[in-house]
């Protein structure tokens, strides 16, 4: 099995700052990737491997190395595709992730601390994790299989060879392997990749429902068999699920024909849906079952740039973090969109780019948390981002 598999793993190197700096001088970061395509030359890897990357580089098991193109990158799910123009091509067949139980046996193949295409064997020791990304779509398989740094995008492999993960998350008090690793499932791999290359980025679907767990006290009181599915607190005005006919205390046990795990499932893949698609939702409604078709909506981002009533920035607008930004999934803050030449703002130095991720020491999630920090007026310090480098100053 390893014959077939190692050769689909492929090791990747990312440059960045490749087209300000010198080559003597560039930060260099490695990790690994997938190919999944071969005549494609499709290679799936992690969004957080190739996010700050200016130039980034495929190296194959035969030594080969080609500059890769960036198809498209999605943060709430740290998922990536690159293509690759090669020939002669390894690639790994897509898994059904669903089938896997906890026991199985699995192999994570990867890149660790860049010596090459590496394979640890071990088992499926939990499903359903979650925690990693702040406000992304998750549903981790937890492995023993010893994975360490420069795994990141590369391979868990059943004992048939499919993929089943991206390996993408380690827990460890040392930073080296500590039998706690986590990999996304394939089917969410599946479902990014097929908007990745159709889109270039992911058009997450919408209901229009606020849900929760069903819990043992809601089992009772609505007459359900089990704690499975999704109970529906709340359904927007206007959105798909209210068109569709979805009420308040309905309880989500079915999508598209497969049953709903929890609330986390059903966000999950609602938002992996695509926008436009019909989809077949089964819910108990007074102790009946009820079948009801829903045309999934679309997330769109609504954020537009706005300067402050602050004039200590005057000339400059602001957004919170978007999500097309190279460090959106890596730091919290506020973007600055536009700096006028000549402003107040631009003579403190700001930059188009720049991430506000401070004030007076205390962080800065969004717009009106940074305009709330600087009311008070001078002086006031400020910490942002710009790119790698994390700068600070004082505003009088």
């Amino acid at each position: 099995m390893l014959t077939e598999a190692i050769p689909a793993v492929v090791s990747i190197q990312v440059e960045q700052g490749a087209r300000r700096r010198p080559r003597s001088n560039l930060g260099v970061s490695a990790g690994s990737g997938v190919i999944i395509d071969a005549r494609e030359g499709h290679v799936v890897t992690n969004h957080h491997v190739i996010a700050r990357g200016e130039r980034i580089t495929v190296a194959l098991k035969d030594r080969r190395s080609f500059e890769a193109e960036l198809i498209g990158s999605d943060p709430d799910t740290d998922i990536a595709l690159l293509r690759i123009d090669a020939e002669n091509l390894q690639a790994l067949p897509l898994g059904d992730s669903d089938e896997l139980a906890v026991g199985d046996l699995v192999v994570a193949i990867g890149n660790p601390f860049g010596f090459g295409q590496t394979a640890t064997s071990g088992i499926v020791s939990a499903l359903g994790r979650s925690g990693f990304i702040r406000g992304g779509y998750e549903d981790f398989i937890q492995t023993d299989a010893s994975i360490n740094q420069g795994n990141s995008g590369g391979a868990l492999v059943d004992l048939d060879g499919r993929l089943v993960g991206i390996n993408t998350v380690i827990v460890s008090r040392s930073g080296g392997s500590a039998g706690l690793g986590f990999a996304v499932p394939t089917n969410i791999v599946r479902a990014v990749t097929e908007q990745l290359i159709e889109h270039g980025e992911v058009h997450r679907g919408l209901l229009g429902v606020s849900i929760g767990d069903v819990t043992p006290d809601a089992v009772e009181a609505l007459g359900l068999k089990s704690d499975k599915g999704a109970v529906v607190a709340s359904v927007v005005p206007g959105s798909a699920a209210e068109a569709a006919g979805i009420e308040p205390d309905d309880v989500i046990l079915r999508m598209g024909g497969e049953d709903v795990k929890n609330m986390q499932d059903l966000r999950n893949r609602v938002a992996l849906a695509s926008a436009g698609q019909d989809v077949e939702f089964v819910v108990m409604r007074g102790g009946k079952m009820r079948t009801i078709e829903a045309t999934i909506g679309r997330v769109v981002e609504v954020d537009t740039p706005r300067s402050l009533s602050a004039s200590s920035l005057a000339g400059a607008t602001f957004r919170d973090l978007s999500r097309q930004h190279r460090l959106f999934g890596r730091v919290v803050g506020v973007e600055v969109v536009e700096v006028e030449r000549g402003s107040r703002a631009g003579e403190l130095g700001l930059e188009s780019g720049d991430v506000i991720t401070g004030v007076n020491g205390q962080a800065v999630g969004s717009v009106g948390e940074f305009e709330t920090a600087v009311a008070d007026g001078t002086p006031y310090s400020i910490e942002l981002q710009r790119g790698n480098w994390q700068l600070s100053g004082v505003v009088r």
